[in-house]
């Protein structure tokens, strides 16, 4: 019986220590929404850009974020863990903690409403808030494997981050656009983007932005458009639904699928953009076809 009560006053001793001095956050808050981890993470991005005194310090991958956010003299650190339950659900656990006050909060909060506990809930709300309206104005629908487009096309190649993507096709759509149609060149269907290089830690991405033209002897020269062929690939497709600024949204469900159905990809999607978004409009009207090409043993090289 002693022994029972010694090993039972012995876990109480090493949970309340790691409780009070080991646990990484002074309170979590868990949610669940139905996006993917990848949308979770450019969302908290997104969000915290719109705060006051606010930055994101550390992100691994898509399964954690790291912000931290100024109040007075006190900095605290939200954790946001993302865990997909499915290719639809995933699960959001926001960690937060003072460092300078975090044996207090972790005294105090399991008993009552301290200013900690509640700024906590409602900043985690108001993200859970803000990222559920986001997916009101977006629409995702995989549609399964398909052939990525083929033609010959006139294109510019540019590097920026993902969010930065939707700024370079606006600049260079008119430039493009009145270089080919001075020339006389015929076009063959909407513009498109061919991400090459897409760094998913940064969020950097190289890309082609590209116009379908009739390939012609007499193609204007200049310093910027070249130009090529683009082969079709087998790839998983999808169709998006919103303002192309977040376009990216529709890779992690692409990738997500892929994950779900165990087909390996090449993260390097193609975008087909039916809208020019200079011309503004309803974004939940504007349609992209997403492409998300399967990877394959020996890739062909055309220039």
């Amino acid at each position: 019986m002693k022994k029972g009560l010694l090993a039972i006053g012995v876990i109480l001793c090493i949970a309340v220590g790691w409780y009070l001095f080991i646990k990484p956050s002074d309170y979590i808050i868990n949610f669940k929404v139905k996006t993917t981890p990848g949308t979770v993470m450019q969302s908290v991005k997104s969000w915290s850009s719109n705060l006051t005194a606010s930055t994101i310090t550390e992100q691994h991958g898509t399964s954690a974020i790291i912000q931290e956010r100024q109040f007075g003299d006190t900095t605290v650190t939200y954790t946001f863990h993302v865990f997909p339950l499915n290719d639809s659900i995933t699960k959001v656990s926001v960690g937060v903690k003072d460092a300078e006050h975090s044996l207090k909060n972790r005294l105090t909060v399991p008993f009552t409403n301290t200013l900690f506990k509640e700024r906590s809930t409602a900043n985690a709300m108001d993200f859970y808030e803000t990222l559920n309206q986001h997916l009101k104005e977006i629409k995702i629908e995989v549609t399964g494997i398909e052939k990525t487009p083929s033609t010959y096309c006139a294109y510019i190649s540019l590097k920026s981050m993902q969010e930065a993507k939707a700024l370079g096709m606006m600049r260079n759509y008119g430039y493009i656009g009145d270089v080919l149609t001075r020339n006389n060149v015929e076009m063959n269907g909407p513009p498109f983007v061919e991400i090459t290089e897409w760094n998913q830690d940064t969020d950097s991405i190289s890309y082609n932005f590209c116009f379908p033209i009739i390939r012609s002897e007499n193609l204007p020269i200049t310093d910027e458009i070249k130009y090529k062929r683009l082969f079709t690939k087998d790839a998983i497709h999808a169709v998006y639904n919103g303002n192309y600024i977040t376009s990216d949204r529709a890779w992690y469900a692409l990738l997500a699928y892929a994950k779900q159905n165990n087909i390996e990809v090449d993260p390097k999607p193609l975008e087909v953009f039916f809208n020019n978004p200079n011309m503004g409009g309803n974004a939940m009207e504007w349609k992209a076809d997403i492409y998300m090409p399967l990877k394959q043993e020996n890739p062909v090289k055309v220039d």
